[in-house]
C-alpha cells in the first residue's frame, strides 16, 4: 500500500540529510515526473523574456526568482498596484533570511 503525502508536501524529494535514494521512500515514478515538472518550469526562457523578468523584478524590489516564482506558482505577472503582494514576499524574505543566521 502506497504512502499518501502530508496535504502540504508537494512530492518532491526528501530536503533533510536522507541517505536513500533520491525519490525517499515513495514511489520513484512520482520523483521522476516531480523532476521532469520541476526542470521544465525552470527551462531558460528566452534572453528577450528573461531581460523583460529581470528588469521588471528589479523595479519592484524583487530578485527575478522571486518574481519567476509568482508567475509559476500564480499565473500572473506583477504590477507595481501590487503592493500587498509585492510587500508580502520581501517580508517572507527577510525571514527566510533570519533563519538562515540562527
Amino acid at each position: 500500500m502506497a504512502r499518501r503525502p502530508k496535504r502540504s508536501h508537494n512530492g518532491g524529494p526528501p530536503l533533510d540529510d536522507y541517505k536513500g535514494p533520491p525519490w525517499g521512500k515513495g514511489d520513484p515514478y512520482i520523483f521522476l515526473a516531480w523532476q521532469a515538472a520541476h526542470a521544465k518550469a525552470w527551462k531558460a526562457p528566452s534572453r528577450e523574456v528573461m531581460l523583460m523578468r529581470t528588469d521588471k523584478a528589479e523595479r519592484l524590489g524583487l530578485t527575478y526568482e522571486e518574481y519567476t516564482l509568482e508567475i509559476l506558482e500564480r499565473g500572473r505577472h506583477l504590477r507595481e498596484e501590487d503592493t500587498e503582494r509585492i510587500s508580502a514576499i520581501k517580508a517572507a524574505r527577510k525571514r527566510r533570511r533570519a533563519r538562515r543566521l540562527d
